[in-house]
């Protein structure tokens, strides 16, 4: 039992699967915490203080709508895509995925 076990692991690739699912939260934490804790406010401060908030996520219109959260997640986003995107180049270093 033990030993089918290890064989579907093994086949499966999903130890590789797990490790890759840790660093990638792992790696979103980060990202998040680059972005919100030191892009944002280097790039808005201006914004934040014309608005009398210190957190970029409690930026809103006089209708009360967030844009300072949408803000962060779309720069948070766009930080992972490009990271993602430089890892799998050099990673992979394969030019097309071809299908097996």
């Amino acid at each position: 039992m033990i030993k089918e076990f290890m064989e579907f692991l093994k086949k499966y690739g999903v130890v590789g699967l797990a490790i890759a699912v840790i660093i990638g939260g792992k790696l979103n934490d980060f990202v998040g915490s680059l972005v919100n804790d030191v892009l944002m406010p280097a790039i808005f401060n201006p914004a934040m203080k014309a608005a009398g908030v210190d957190d970029i996520a409690k930026l809103k219109t006089d209708g009360g709508i967030l844009y300072g959260k949408l803000l962060g997640s779309g720069l948070n986003f766009l930080v992972v895509a490009v990271l993602v995107f430089i890892f799998s180049k050099v990673v992979l270093k394969e030019a097309t995925v071809e299908k097996k």
